[in-house]
C-alpha cells in the first residue's frame, strides 16, 4: 500500500522531529514520577496525525514550503497531548491493560494516578495553547469540552440497541472529529493565514475526523487483531454500537443481532455478532458513508490544489479509503 502522502511532505521528518522534541519537553514535571507517567504513552509511539495536520494546515499559507515555525509545531502539540490525556481516562474507563503495544497507565501505575497523569496532560495543552494567544486557548478548551459530551453520549447509550445513528455521528464529531479540525484550525490561526481559508480547513479537518472514525470502527468489525494492533471487536464487547452495527441491526439479520446485543459479550456470543454484522450489507453501506465524508474533505480543499500541502491532506483523505481497502482485500 503507498505512503500517506501527508508524510511526503518537505521538511516532514523535521517537523515530526520537533513534533517529538516539544511533546517530551511539554511533559517534563518536578518530580520524575508525574514525567514517567505523562510520557509513557508518547514513548510509546504514534503517528502524530493532529500535529502534523497543523503542521501542513499552516504550510498552506504562503511561504509554506519550509520547516513549520515553532509556534505551528506548539499548536499541533497542544492538540496531540489532549488526545493522550483522553487515551488515559479512556483506558481507567474501559479497563484497559495495554495501549499502543505497551502496558497501560492504568494497569502500570492504578487508575487514581492514571486519572491524575491525564488531568495533567490536559493542563499542559492548555498551558501551550495560552501562549498561543486567546484565540487559540478557547478553542482548545472548547475542543475539550466537545471531546468529553462526544465521550458522554457514547456512554449513555451503552449497550443500547435503539441508539440511533444520528446519535452516533454526534458522538464522533465530538470525541474523534473535533481534535482534527481544531488541529487545522489552529494551523491556520498561527500561521495566519485568511479567514475563509482558516474555516475552509476546519470544516475540512471536521469531514476527515469522521471519515476517519468511520474507517476506524469498520476495521474493529473486519480486521483481525494483528492488523489493528489492538483487539478486535472491543467496540462490541464495551457496547459502544457503531455504524455498521446500527446498520446491520436495521437490516434483514437485525433481529438476531439485537438479540444477541444489549449486554456485555463474549466467546461464540461475541463471534456470531461478530459474523452477522460481517455478512450483512452493513460493512457497504458504512464504507459508502466515509466515502462520503472523503469526497467532502477533497472537495473543500479544491480552491487551495494549487498549494502541495492542501494537495497532500487530500491524498491523506484517499489514503483512509485505501488502508480500507487493503484490509477488505
Amino acid at each position: 500500500m503507498a505512503e500517506n502522502p501527508l508524510l511526503a511532505l518537505p521538511h516532514v521528518e523535521t517537523d515530526r522531529l520537533r513534533v517529538e522534541e516539544e511533546l517530551r519537553a511539554a511533559v517534563r514535571a518536578p518530580t520524575e514520577a508525574m514525567t514517567e507517567m505523562a510520557s509513557h504513552l508518547i514513548g510509546a509511539g504514534g503517528k502524530r496525525v493532529r500535529p502534523l495536520f497543523a503542521v501542513a494546515a499552516a504550510a498552506c499559507g504562503a511561504g509554506g514550503d519550509g520547516p513549520a515555525s515553532l509556534e505551528v509545531v506548539r499548536g499541533g502539540v497542544s492538540v496531540e497531548l489532549v488526545h493522550l490525556g483522553s487515551l488515559y481516562h479512556d483506558d481507567v474507563i474501559d479497563e484497559a491493560t495495554t495501549r499502543r503495544g505497551v502496558e497501560s497507565v492504568n494497569s502500570r501505575w492504578g487508575n487514581l494516578r492514571a486519572i491524575l497523569a491525564g488531568d495533567f496532560l490536559l493542563a499542559k495543552a492548555s498551558e501551550i495553547a495560552a501562549s498561543l494567544g486567546t484565540e487559540v486557548a478557547g478553542l482548545l478548551a472548547a475542543t475539550i469540552g466537545r471531546l468529553c459530551e462526544g465521550e458522554v453520549m457514547e456512554l449513555q447509550d451503552a449497550y443500547q440497541v435503539t441508539r440511533t445513528e444520528a446519535a452516533y455521528l454526534a458522538s464522533i464529531d465530538g470525541k474523534t472529529a473535533s481534535l482534527l479540525s481544531s488541529a487545522c484550525r489552529i494551523g491556520g490561526i498561527v500561521a495566519e493565514l485568511p479567514r475563509p481559508e482558516i474555516d475552509r480547513l476546519t470544516e475540512f479537518g471536521t469531514a476527515y475526523g469522521m471519515a476517519f472514525q468511520i474507517v476506524d470502527d469498520i476495521l474493529d468489525v473486519i480486521a483481525t487483531d494483528e492488523q489493528l494492533g489492538k483487539p478486535a471487536g472491543h467496540d462490541l464487547v464495551e457496547g459502544a454500537y457503531n455504524l455498521p452495527v446500527l446498520r446491520a441491526l436495521a437490516g434483514p439479520s437485525g433481529a438476531e443481532l439485537g438479540d444477541l446485543l444489549g449486554t456485555p459479550i463474549q466467546g461464540e456470543t461475541w463471534e456470531r455478532a461478530r459474523t452477522l454484522v460481517r455478512e450483512s450489507s452493513a460493512i457497504d453501506e458504512s464504507v459508502e458513508v466515509a466515502e462520503q465524508y472523503v469526497a467532502q474533505a477533497i472537495d473543500l480543499l479544491a480552491p487551495l490544489e494549487d498549494r502541495p500541502a492542501a494537495v497532500a491532506l487530500q491524498g491523506a483523505s484517499r489514503h483512509l479509503l485505501e488502508s480500507l481497502a487493503a484490509v477488505r482485500g
